[in-house]
């Protein structure tokens, strides 16, 4: 008998010390990179990309999702260009960049995961990776609620940490109250999300409805411009206009583009419903087009050799 429990304990701390790994492996991790090495650094906050942001030095960012068992990313180089453009002396090469971040996604597979690369103004460069929480079915079948707020990027062509700091209570307040998103607002025009870009579409009399989006003063997201490619792709119209906060009532449908989230359908900004308050054939016509194009488009992590 004394065996047998003793055989019994030695399994249950087997397996207890395995999920204990495992949970460690799925972490929030953070490395530093060198041209030829990574050194993992631990926060004291590591509770979300944003916290650990918000403990490294300021400089520019860019955050995605993997597919294919974390191999592959849509639209990576242009992640890539966004931190190596503005930044005059990198530490670390983007080929460097690539075959690092394809070891370390390592025990993420064969799920999926959600990465942050941070460069600073100095170049040092930095890679965040968490595993990818996707969101519920439901967000995508029945819609989210927004809320407009006074704020905007000073630099919006730069994706800056600071503004992670400086939305910090923005952010705060809408996850207090239960809104998925904020909408920035200069003017009185509605330029994009806090975290995405927004479009919407209008219906008009005689002619097809066409979808509208700002173009100046925003982050051109790599996934607002893919959304862009696949409407046209589809016959779709799409102007370069932002929408002013009194129009909410006149459009027909609304929704939000990011990359770790897709397209994301809203349906009610502040108090205004949009359209008939569920998302539209539009915009559900996008997100399948959207996802079927992600899967062929995706480009590999791993450098060219």
């Amino acid at each position: 008998m004394g065996g047998w429990v003793t055989s019994l304990t030695h399994r249950v701390a087997s397996l207890t010390h395995r999920v204990a790994s495992l949970i460690i492996q799925i972490m929030l991790k953070t490395w530093q990179l060198a041209n030829t090495s990574a050194k993992e650094i631990v926060f004291t906050d590591a509770t979300s990309l944003d916290a650990v942001t918000r403990q490294l030095p300021e400089g520019y960012y860019s955050t995605f999702r993997t597919f294919d068992g974390c191999t592959r990313v849509l639209g990576l180089a242009a992640h890539l260009q966004r931190l190596y453009e503005p930044v005059s002396t990198p530490e670390v090469s983007a080929s460097s960049l690539r075959r690092q971040l394809l070891t370390l996604l390592e025990p993420y597979r064969p799920d999926e995961a959600r990465v942050r690369l941070i460069m600073t103004f100095q170049g040092q460069t930095y890679i965040a990776i968490e595993p990818l929480k996707r969101l519920p079915r439901e967000v995508y079948e029945n819609g989210v609620r927004a809320e407009t707020t006074e704020m905007w990027r000073e630099s919006p062509r730069l994706k800056s940490t600071a503004f992670i700091g400086a939305s910090d209570p923005a952010r705060k307040h809408i996850a207090q109250a239960g809104i998925f998103e904020a909408l920035l607002v200069k003017d009185g025009k509605i330029l994009e999300g806090m975290t995405s870009n927004f479009f919407y579409v209008v219906e008009r009399d005689g002619t097809p409805p066409y979808i509208g989006t700002a173009h100046e003063d925003i982050l051109l997201g790599i996934t607002r411009q893919t959304v862009i490619e696949v409407a046209r792709a589809q016959g779709l119209e799409v102007e370069y206009q932002p929408l002013k906060r009194d129009q909410l009532a006149a459009v027909s449908e609304a929704f939000i583009t990011s990359s770790s989230r897709g397209i994301v359908p809203v349906v009610q900004v502040d108090d205004v419903t949009i359209g008939q308050g569920t998302p539209g054939a539009i915009t559900k016509q996008l997100w399948t087009s959207y996802e079927a194009y992600v899967l062929e488009k995706a480009e590999r992590i791993s450098p060219a050799e």
